[in-house]
């Protein structure tokens, strides 16, 4: 009984998280949403769209790389390890030196970006050089966004010290400032530059410094306010570096795979770079919301018990992180292929943002999708990986990802054109998936995976009538116009709504032991709030 409602307890404890991380980062995707549209309006899929979004995405995948990954998966393990066998003041001290020494490795690769940004432009786009001026300016661009790297690694630090101390509340909401920023860049600042497209590069600069700052008051509430310290011969960040080399792959194939894709696109038909960010935002809305707020939520905790080494705790929490993301990312991806057209229209078409764009996005999005489940599944297992303090066999794994990416982007980039880019991203994520299941069933001697299979199973046979259901709503009104109409909005509002209830309903009757934990969950906190 003791060892029920301790994992009980621990699982409540995690969805808590999640459900705080999800919120915080609805709040901040709904201003993403409103960012994109705004870029997609005045800039819409054509040369300049292309060219920023290869300049942002250049900083962006060192960020996610360094900041978001590595450096956030090898400190929290290394952190929580700090605090529960060591002693608050040991942890505190860590904090001051890590963000002493990362604050130096960051200023020193943010120069080196900056100095070597041709080659590296050179490299990520290729098919532009054949376009006048396309590669000069997105060198120009790339050159001026790179002290966002600086910052937003520096937020990610920030955000491993906060969530180890379970706050969730403040680095998942610290996105919005960014957001804000980029959209008022885009409305107010055009006018001030002569090439317009230097107006968003301001807003990713300055909203880097927002996120930034935003972090500091929470870690002084915590007593955790980074001081210089440079004893960098300290034990705990020679561990955070030996977790952080080869997390670097590990931690961000699917970010490596993007890149990939935006090489093979930049050699394509014009907006074909855009199609594919735009297509691969919208998939980013459930994987972040939910997939990567699980797995946020649930690395601190399975960290905590591979400290104590009570594996049974920590194969549970497994398990249902894993299913809890299936629960979500199976409908989640089958609303996305079913309301495809609906979305992108309503989201995108307008201004510079024609139909023919959103055709073009909406054909990257059906391919994504496909690899939605394999996304969100990779970042769980990733972090199971990363609080075992091994590091190394993603980066085995993640090598044979990008491999495979690579391949069947040759393979489909003829047929399919960027849509083939899209689908190869997918398969090389299925591909990472499976092989990190099966290692860690093999080390762990099982994680659950009858549980998983039967859970998967219903979660199937309840998202399937529910597509076929929303479809049909879709088919409702024409969607080929461009814009917002109230007709539009409610029938949207209405299919989406008719396909969460219909879910909820089929996984209900079918007795999905997820939709059954949820139901108890929300009715525990409905009784203690009367």
């Amino acid at each position: 009984m003791g060892f029920w409602s301790a994992f009980m307890s621990e699982n409540k404890n995690i969805t808590k998280a999640a459900s705080v991380v999800g919120g915080a980062t609805s709040l901040s995707r709904i201003l993403g949403y409103i960012r994109d549209a705004v870029i997609a309006a005045v800039f819409g899929a054509g040369t300049y769209a292309d060219v920023f979004f290869i300049a942002y995405r250049i900083p962006n995948f060192f960020r996610r790389l360094v900041g978001e990954g590595a450096l956030t998966v090898s400190f929290i393990p290394v952190f929580t390890d700090a605090l529960t066998l060591g002693s608050r003041e040991r942890a505190k001290r860590l904090v001051s030196t890590a963000f002493t020494f990362f604050t130096i490795v960051l200023g020193l690769l943010t120069i080196a970006g900056i100095i070597f940004s041709k080659e590296i432009v050179e490299i990520t786009a290729p098919g532009f050089a054949t376009v006048q001026h396309k590669l000069p300016l997105t060198v120009s661009l790339t050159r001026w966004m790179f002290p966002f790297l600086f910052f937003i690694c520096l937020v990610a630090l920030g955000m491993g010290v906060l969530n180890s101390l379970k706050h969730f509340t403040a680095p998942a909401l610290s996105p919005v400032l960014f957001n804000l920023s980029m959209i008022v860049s885009t409305i107010f600042l055009i006018p001030f530059f002569k090439e317009p497209v230097y107006a968003l590069v301001f807003g990713v600069v300055f909203g880097g410094i927002l996120q930034f700052l935003y972090q500091l008051p929470y870690l002084k509430r915590y007593d955790m306010f980074p001081r210089l310290d440079f004893n960098f011969s300290d034990p705990d960040i020679k561990k955070i570096m030996l977790l952080m080399l080869p997390a670097v792959l590990g931690t961000a194939v699917f970010q490596i795979n993007i890149l990939i894709t935006s090489r093979f696109a930049s050699g394509l038909q014009e907006g074909s770079v855009s199609y594919l960010y735009y297509a691969d935002r919208i998939v980013e809305l459930p994987l972040g919301v939910f997939a990567i707020a699980v797995a946020t939520a649930v690395l601190p905790s399975m960290s905590e018990s591979a400290a104590r080494e009570d594996w049974s705790g920590f194969k549970e929490s497994l398990s249902f992180a894993i299913r809890l993301v299936t629960f979500i990312t199976v409908p989640a991806a089958v609303g996305l292929v079913t309301l495809g057209i609906p979305i992108v229209t309503m989201l995108f078409q307008r201004g510079e943002f024609g139909y023919e764009a959103t055709r073009g996005t909406v054909y990257a999005l059906y391919f994504f999708s496909i690899g939605l489940v394999a996304f969100g599944g990779v970042k769980i297992l990733a972090s199971a990986f990363y609080s075992l303090k091994d590091t190394l066999t993603p980066v085995k794994v993640g090598i044979t990802a990008v491999i495979a990416n690579v391949i069947f982007c040759f393979m489909l980039i003829e047929p399919l054109q960027h849509g083939g880019l899209a689908l190869a991203t997918s398969l090389a994520s299925m591909i990472n998936l499976l092989i990190l299941f099966l290692i860690l069933r093999k080390r762990l001697g099982g994680i659950g995976g009858r549980k998983i299979f039967t859970s998967a199973v219903k979660v199937i046979l309840s998202s399937v009538p529910m597509g076929l259901g929303v479809y049909g709503i879709s088919l409702l009104i024409n969607w080929s116009d461009g814009g917002i109409t109230i007709a539009k909005f409610f029938i949207l509002v209405f299919a989406i709504c008719f396909g969460v209830m219909s879910y909820l309903l089929l996984t209900h009757l079918l007795k999905s032991p997820e939709m059954i934990f949820l139901t108890e969950m929300v009715t525990e906190r409905w009784f203690k709030k009367s």
